[in-house]
This record gives C-alpha cells, structure tokens and sequence, in this order.
C-alpha cells in the first residue's frame, strides 16, 4: 500500500518543471554587461576575468584566427588594444539574445560595436556558448566576427 501512495509523489518530482533559475537567461547576460562594463573602464584584465573561463581549454575564434587558451586569448586582446598607442575604445553590446539548453549550458548572441576617438567604429557579430562553472557563468567558446569598418556590422 505505501509504495502505491509513494509512486505517484516520485513520479510529480521526477516530472516537475525546472526552478525558475534553472532556465532563467538572467546570469547569461549578466556576464555580458559585466565584461562590458569591465571594457569601458579600460582594462582588459578585468574584460576577461568578468566572462571568459580562465582555462586552456578555452576556445576564441575570430578573423581567420584560432585561439585557444584563457593566456593566448589575453594575449591577442593585450596586443591588439593596449599595446603602444592602441586605444581601447567604447564598447556596445546590442541585439543580445541569449538562450539556456540545460541547467548548465547557454549561449549568447548579438552584436559588438566599438567606437573610437581617433579612428572609425568597429563592429560585427559574436556568439557566446557559456557554460555554468563553480565560479559561475563563463564564456567556453567565443567566435566573433568583424563587420563594415564603419559599423555596418554585416
């Protein structure tokens, strides 16, 4: 008799839908604002510790190039924004759209717009995959694309 009554109760909890903050896209982009925030307060150490995971197994695919790594992806961002005279600009993240697949497991999609004092806008495209780690959101694979010089981001 206990185990008839014990049934139905496992089976509601097996089939109960998932926690608000199991399929909320709220921590996404939150770490998306937070990088953003990160880059115009001109530091990319911060930019990369705000998202990205900082393993070697880490993935960033941009302009024709393959990174992998969290130091290689500093790297690239250090040489191409901080070095000598490079300016780091304005960034703008807009059109995000974020989605969660699991508990676990995201992605963030949309467009990056960087404007300059003393040079024309950037932009272009980025999807984000992100996955839930013990020290929260991170960004485990970056491809970003680079638009119009002009910010047609196409």
């Amino acid at each position: 008799m206990r185990a008839l009554l014990t049934a139905p109760l496992l089976l509601a909890l097996a089939c109960r839908a998932p926690a608000a903050e199991e399929t909320s896209v709220d921590p996404l982009l939150a770490v998306v604002h937070a990088q953003e925030a990160a880059w115009n307060s001109g530091s990319v150490e911060a930019f990369m510790a705000a998202g990205y995971w900082q393993s070697n197994e880490l993935t960033f695919l941009s302009g024709g190039d393959w990174n992998r790594g969290y130091d290689n992806v500093l790297t690239r961002y250090s040489a191409r924004y901080t070095a000598g005279e490079a300016e780091m600009g304005h960034l703008t993240f807009a059109e995000l759209e974020a989605e969660r697949y699991s508990a676990d497991h995201g992605l963030v999609r949309g467009r990056w717009r960087l404007d300059f004092s003393s040079d024309e806008a950037q932009s272009g495209l980025f999807t984000l995959v992100m996955r839930r780690l013990p020290e929260g959101w991170r960004i485990v694979h970056d491809h970003t694309s680079l638009g119009e010089p002009d910010g047609g981001g196409s």
